[in-house]
């Protein structure tokens, strides 16, 4: 039957090799002796520190205010005292500003901030607050401000809530557990998502790779069938925002639009589980679940850690005892090589993939040649756009040309870079042709 199920056009099929740690249930790691807390790590504006180098801390305290709407605040992942203020490593690359927390050991840990809600007494605006106090972010890596996405734009009237449940990246599965171990949270998430949006309806989307994820959230739907489960076919990348619309409800998201431009909101698993867990306890984000996976680690598995945990403390509680070249945060389709072990665990990420220095090699291009125009890239990209046209004016570094071949549509999925046989890093030359597009678009008279 599940070549019967709904997908979207083109896309890939990767290697899914989630076997290394979709069976394995949640468990919690141990805290570090020193958390980093970066003050940026959510679209919009850093938090602004509310606590000063020597103050302590509680775990669940909010250390840092949203400067702005579009920002979100921070809290003590653990009780300790606030060491200083330093400019640490990222997955990106560039240094930024983080709180250090030295925390005590011995301590229970115990989140003793927060107060029992009320949810169904509170009013949209009360509501949208409660989720901006909380701190929550897209925990699927965009780390988009929740409040926000829970203030569509004045005319959009959503109708259906979509929750996305894909994990479409090849090894992770962090949403995959958690739609198993804690579905009664993604329900109650989900509810709350709907009263604030004020939509009649939600679905639950996932892949029939995770029939047992399905399984078990239909076991916790409410009998008021306004919350359903569907499965589409596993797809490269299925999880995407405009694949999954088209796939569960059959609509398209307009270029340069938003998803409530059709009537959506689009949530994942993640995000929606912190949610249902949070708002109703009044605590903030102070850990996240993070799939630590691939061959080159002993101890494969899905993790709660807390927010600022160095990957360095991580790795070698889990048997690795090799450089940060080999890791990626993220997945092999969207992730990126880790700059230093140093780099801290925070909210928008979901997972580290550990490759062998064997299979790091096999999988490192030595060389690359001219694109021949085979076309497997147009095949494959599921936007509908021309990569190797595109990739032609990057490589000329026509960079305002590209927009009339609609590169800002291209959501650097990777799939062009996975199909080329000519080993073109199509998906690289996008990245830096956006941002060389909008610094000349800012520098134009």
């Amino acid at each position: 039957m599940s070549i019967f199920r709904k997908s979207f056009s083109q896309g890939i099929h990767p290697a899914e090799n989630k076997h290394y740690t979709e069976h394995k249930p949640i468990e919690r790691l141990p805290f570090p002796s020193e958390l980093y807390v970066l003050l940026s790590q959510h679209a919009g504006k850093p938090a602004v520190p509310l606590v000063k180098p020597g103050q302590e801390v509680v775990r669940g305290e909010p250390i840092a205010r949203a400067d702005g709407f579009v920002s979100a605040p921070l809290h003590a992942p653990a009780t300790g005292v606030v060491k200083r203020i330093d400019l640490v490593p990222t997955s990106k690359g560039p240094r930024k500003e983080a709180m250090v927390i030295q925390v005590y050991p011995g301590e229970t840990q115990e989140v003793l901030y927060g107060q029992d809600r009320d949810i169904e007494a509170m009013s949209k605006q009360e509501l949208i607050q409660a989720v901006q106090d909380s701190g929550l972010v897209g925990l699927g890596g965009a780390a988009f401000p929740t409040h926000v996405k829970l203030s569509p734009p004045e005319g959009h009237v959503i109708d259906t809530v979509l929750i996305n449940g894909c994990e479409c990246e090849p090894y992770l599965t962090t949403d995959q557990r958690l739609m198993i171990d804690q579905a009664a949270d993604l329900v109650e998430g989900t509810k709350i998502l709907m009263k604030i949006l004020g939509a009649p309806r939600a679905i639950i989307g996932t892949e029939d790779n995770k029939i047992e994820s399905a399984e078990a959230i239909r076991k916790v739907l409410p009998a008021d069938g306004t919350i359903t489960v569907q499965v589409v076919r596993t797809k490269y990348p299925q999880g995407a925002e405009k694949m999954l619309a088209k796939a569960l409800v059959n609509r398209e998201i307009p270029s340069g639009q938003y998803p409530s431009s059709v009537g959506l909101a689009v949530f994942n698993v993640a995000t929606t589980v912190e949610l249902g867990q949070l708002l109703p306890k009044g605590q903030g984000v102070i850990e996240r679940v993070v799939t630590i996976t691939g061959p080159g680690v002993d101890k494969p598995g899905n993790y709660i850690v807390p927010i600022g945990t160095p990957l360095r403390f991580i790795m070698k509680k889990l048997g690795y005892e090799g450089s940060a070249k080999h890791l990626i945060t993220g997945g092999p389709m969207m992730g990126d090589t880790v700059s230093s072990l140093d780099v801290p665990i925070t909210k928008g990420c979901g997972g580290f993939l550990v490759l062998t220095p064997q299979q790091f090699e096999e999988n490192t291009l030595s060389e690359r040649f001219p694109c021949i125009s085979c076309g497997s890239c147009v095949d494959a990209c599921p936007m509908h756009l021309n990569p190797a046209q595109l990739g032609k004016l990057a490589a000329k570094r026509m960079y305002l040309e590209m927009d009339k071949y609609h590169l800002f549509d291209c959501f650097e999925c990777g799939c062009c870079s996975y199909v080329c046989p000519a080993g073109i890093p199509l998906v690289q030359y996008f990245r830096v042709s956006k941002k060389m597009n909008r610094e000349m678009k800012a520098a134009a008279p």
